[in-house]
């Protein structure tokens, strides 16, 4: 994992540069220009999503969740959470947030091939998300089969994707998802 970060307050090395932006971790600083890009995406309603009793009282990844700049002015962000599924260690992805003037410029995938480079390089086997098919089946994601996880609260199933490293990761993952100890 050395070789594709440096220190927090560093830009994230081998990965290729997008439309003359930088991406880094998201250090604690970050959180609230991360936090007005979320919320100017998604607006209040985000918070009475499912997916979002899986952040509240978690811990963020930082170490996975990546932040695009242009120049001083954050214009992406992605975020990562630990969960489990059943007893299965895995990562929760989400929100994701793009800038206005940079959307339709592909920065959106940069951010996501970015934070899901970092879940490989960390050991990651699983990540989980609610989202469009459509736009995540290019990186690896696929439709959960019915039944086999359950969020803590109403989700469209066709929206409820997974990614694992290997196919031996599925396994018999199976069971709700929730936030681990300690959060």
């Amino acid at each position: 994992m050395t070789d594709l970060l440096l220190a927090s307050d560093q830009p994230l090395a081998a990965l290729p540069a997008h439309g003359g932006l930088t991406f880094a971790l998201e250090r604690p600083r970050d959180r609230a220009a991360a936090d007005s890009l979320i919320d100017h995406a998604f607006g209040p309603g985000r918070f009475a999503k499912t997916a979002e009793r899986l952040r509240e009282g978690n811990r963020l990844r930082s170490d996975l969740s990546v932040c695009a700049w242009d120049g001083a002015r954050m214009v992406g962000a992605v975020r990562q959470w630990p969960v489990l599924i059943g007893q299965t260690r895995a990562m929760f992805l989400g929100p994701f947030a793009v800038d206005s003037a940079w959307r339709h410029r592909r920065l959106g995938a940069a951010l996501i091939g970015r934070t899901l480079a970092l879940s490989d390089a960390a050991g990651e086997r699983l990540t989980v998300l609610v989202g469009p098919a459509s736009y995540f089946a290019p990186f690896g994601f696929e439709k959960v089969p019915a039944g086999r996880i359950v969020l803590p609260g109403p989700v469209d199933p066709h929206r409820l994707l997974w990614r694992a490293t290997g196919a031996e990761a599925f396994g018999d993952v199976s069971g709700p998802v929730r936030i681990p100890r300690g959060g």
